[in-house]
């Protein structure tokens, strides 16, 4: 046997895809009024074919593109490295912070002052600090993208290790109890129990650091290498023209889009599976 949607049903859906076309109506509308009032208010004005041939002039923009792509790549093996050495630090330094017991008190003290330091201080500065003054501390030319990787690493680790212990006491005792129960060690319980748990709970914030870490990588150019930002400077001083800096830009805007729509995407399954009664 078809079923045969009621007749309330039916109204419903009706009701349903009025509303869906209403939104989008209203949506396309909002749009041409925001462009509308951009246009007048910005491309409009006297002085927007001087800004236009300043930031926005595509000959310009097209033969710094090779120099700027060159640069890019190196701010991306720094993200790369980064990317794995401040997760490694991160975890190790929550999990010192969690750890139980008087007995471990100096480690945990240390790991405190370690987040309070990295988290206070500008993260421009601890590129000075780490890029001039290793070097000179040493006494030798170390290589930059090792140098740029470890002032990233000093300063995500201190928030992305906030982050993971935030994490792994939002885990209910409960769970940890469950577990020993189980006869399950400390560190079986933290890498089996308590750990995945945590890392589900705080995969949004850790993906919003994950972004703003995508942009600092282009301060290294404060230490010499020739990044994007750097290989814009040196276009733009060639050429008297800001262009090349809005190339960078919007590389560096390419690479965090599909990060920032992941973490929507993602925050808004967590969302939903919590208001339907699950379990997150």
């Amino acid at each position: 046997m078809t079923h045969t949607p009621s007749a309330l049903e039916l109204e419903r859906r009706a009701f349903r895809a009025r509303q869906s076309q209403r939104s989008v109506l209203v949506a396309i509308a909002s749009s041409l009024a925001f462009a509308a009032i951009v246009w007048l208010t910005v491309v409009n004005t006297p002085g927007w074919a001087a800004v236009q041939q300043s930031f926005f002039n595509l000959e310009i923009a097209l033969a710094s593109l090779p120099q700027v792509w060159e640069g890019f790549l190196l701010n991306l093996q720094v993200l790369g490295w980064s990317l794995v050495t401040v997760s490694i630090v991160a975890v190790t330094i929550a999990v010192i912070r969690t750890l139980p017991g008087p007995v471990f008190l100096p480690l945990r003290v240390l790991a405190a002052g370690y987040t309070d330091i990295f988290r206070g201080l500008p993260f421009i500065i601890v590129l000075y600090l780490v890029g001039f003054g290793i070097p000179t501390l040493m006494n030798e030319r170390l290589n930059l993208i090792f140098l740029g990787t470890l002032a990233v690493t000093l300063t995500y680790s201190a928030y992305v290790a906030e982050v993971i212990r935030a994490g792994i006491e939002a885990v209910h005792p409960s769970q940890r109890l469950a577990a020993r129960a189980l006869g399950l060690g400390y560190t079986q319980t933290l890498r089996r129990v308590v750990l995945p748990q945590a890392l589900r709970k705080i995969t949004p914030p850790l993906m919003n650091d994950f972004v703003a870490m995508q942009k600092d990588v282009g301060l290294i150019s404060i230490l010499g290498i020739t990044d994007a930002v750097l290989a814009a400077r040196i276009e733009s001083s060639q050429t008297y023209n800001f262009t090349p800096y809005v190339v960078a830009g919007i590389l560096f805007i390419l690479l965090a889009i599909p990060t920032i729509r992941l973490t929507d995407w993602y925050a808004a399954k967590l969302r939903t599976r919590e208001q339907s009664g699950a379990i997150v």
